[in-house]
Formats: structure tokens, sequence, C-alpha cells
């Protein structure tokens, strides 16, 4: 089974009923993938989720991601550092490496960094790539959408008449 490291603002946009990534949260509760979590990455879930909901619901998401089989609770003793622009995000990272997780999966553009340290190598996913290998696509590293590639930007050209 894979195991990922979930950053809480993909956590935020996976919970919610009409989310079109509600299938990152189902398929958790549904033990598809390990969510590999710390007690940092706990309490900023629940720091978080506290402000943008109310505190019932964020002890309630909590609850239930401490009781799944499908979590391992990670304690890093070691902490790497290798982010600079943003150091609270070294949690996911740390907890990553140590769990050996496959992906880490955030939408945060900090993480870049990671894709110029070759080891420890930490692989970032998109939100939404992750959605669509949830959905059945291939899980092939050559066709993933990594966020250390990247974007694609289209440009809107004008005709003159």
């Amino acid at each position: 089974m894979r195991k990922i490291v979930l950053d809480t603002n993909c956590l935020l946009m996976a919970i919610p009923k009409n989310s079109p990534y509600r299938v990152v949260w189902d398929s958790f509760l549904s033990n598809e993938y390990i969510l590999c979590v710390s007690n940092e990455i706990l309490e900023e879930y629940l720091e978080i989720l506290s402000q943008k909901t109310t505190p019932s619901i964020a002890e309630n998401v909590i609850s239930v991601i401490t009781n799944q089989p499908n979590v391992e609770f990670i304690t890093p003793y070691y902490h790497f550092n290798l982010i600079q622009q943003d150091t609270d995000d070294n949690k996911f990272v740390d907890c990553a490496i140590v769990a050996g997780a496959e992906y880490l999966v955030s939408n945060d553009l900090h993480f870049r960094i990671l894709q110029q340290i070759s080891f420890p190598k930490v692989y970032v996913l998109r939100l939404s790539t992750f959605t669509r290998f949830l959905k059945g696509y291939d899980w092939s590293k050559e066709d993933l959408m990594l966020l250390n590639e990247g974007e694609v930007k289209y440009q809107r050209t004008t005709t003159k008449t």
C-alpha cells in the first residue's frame, strides 16, 4: 500500500463533500493508502481546521485520522531543514523521509526546492495529480505531474480585425 504525507492545505480541500478532491478523503477512509503523520502535523491539522471550520469539526477530523488503521505515526528525531523559505513546511518533509513515503502531496510551491536535492529524495505531487491517480490513472513516475516540474502557462491570443 502506498504511503503518503498530506499537507494541511490539501487536507482542507479534500474534506468537503462537494470538493473535486473528495476522493482523497474517501480513499483514506477506505484504507486505499497509508497516511503518515507526526505529532507536529496533527497539531497543525487541528489548528488550521479549527480556524477554517469549528473546533468540534476539527477535533472530529483528528479523531477520525488517529483512529484509522491506515495511519502511520512517525516521530522524526532528525530534522533535515531542507526548506528555508518556510521552515514550518519541514515537518512534512521530515515525516515523508522518515516514513519512507512515496509522495508528499501538496500544492505549496515552497516544496519546489526539493527537486534540487538528490538525497534524501522526496517526490511532491500536486493534489490534482494525486486525485487523478486515486480515480484509477496509472502510477508510473514517467506520467506524473510532479510539483517539482514547471506549470504550463497558456497565453490568450487576440486577433486584430
